[in-house]
């Protein structure tokens, strides 16, 4: 290992091979008389045993930020997901063609299949949506914040139920139908309500967190399609023109 030497008289800086420690000799540029230090009384500068900032009890820093893991796409998710999505709308399908026979029932199974795809979707929209420079919710914390967020998705068809016949009554509601600033009026809230929702259960920024909620929004109007309902409640089919009669 090369040794460090300054000449004390000009100063100057350069290093000897270790076979010239404890020797005495001239410095090679003014000659004057230079001791080369011993290797035992080197200097050296080894790393610090731990990273600076506050410890627990085993001695670990608690300040450290935490790694985070790169989102790989996986192809047996990718088909669980595919298959999902054909079964829920094979049976939303099904569901559709016997609306007759489920029609006292046809209510609690709107609502019941509102919060089923709740968590799910909640989950999906927050796995393709979050933010990869934050470490992500995992284990049961996220199950929770699933449900929760997907819960509240689905309670929001019931307030624009609610809304709708509580605001506009319910014969625009279910008999002529309401009117396309009264359908905004609706969907701004649940989509109001549903950003904030998405916000708070994931740390998403407002316009990520309605991208999250319109994938709900999405999914179930998507499958109102497909059982045969309007794409909104509150939507009829405009009565028929009435006959002109013609002067006789």
């Amino acid at each position: 290992m090369p040794i460090n030497v300054t000449c004390p008289g000009c100063r100057t800086r350069f290093t000897v091979g270790e076979q010239h420690a404890g020797k005495t000799g001239a410095c090679p540029k003014c000659k004057g008389p230079i001791q080369i230090p011993k290797l035992e009384d080197q200097v050296v500068i080894h790393a610090p045993d731990a990273e600076p900032g506050a410890t627990d009890a085993k001695g670990r820093n608690v300040l450290k930020p935490l790694k985070r893991k790169e989102t790989k796409f996986q192809l047996n998710a990718a088909l669980a997901v595919g298959g999902a999505a054909v079964l829920t709308a094979a049976i939303a399908f099904l569901l559709g063609n016997s609306k007759q026979q489920l029609e006292s029932a046809w209510t609690y199974v709107l609502a019941g299949g509102a919060v089923l795809l709740g968590p799910p979707l909640a989950y999906a929209g927050y796995f393709f949506l979050r933010d990869d420079e934050l470490e992500p919710y995992r284990g049961m914390e996220l199950v929770v914040r699933c449900l929760a967020c997907g819960v509240v998705y689905a309670g929001l068809w019931g307030l624009y139920w609610y809304l709708g016949y509580q605001i506009f009554g319910s014969e625009a509601y279910s008999i002529d139908g309401l009117e396309l600033y009264q359908i905004g009026v609706l969907l701004a809230v649940m989509i109001g309500i549903g950003t904030g929702t998405a916000v708070v259960c994931f740390d998403l920024d407002p316009l990520t967190a309605f991208f999250h909620f319109a994938l709900y929004l999405a999914a179930t109007v998507l499958l109102r399609a497909i059982m045969g309902l309007y794409l909104l409640p509150g939507m009829v089919e405009a009565p028929p023109p009435r006959p002109m009669r013609l002067p006789r």
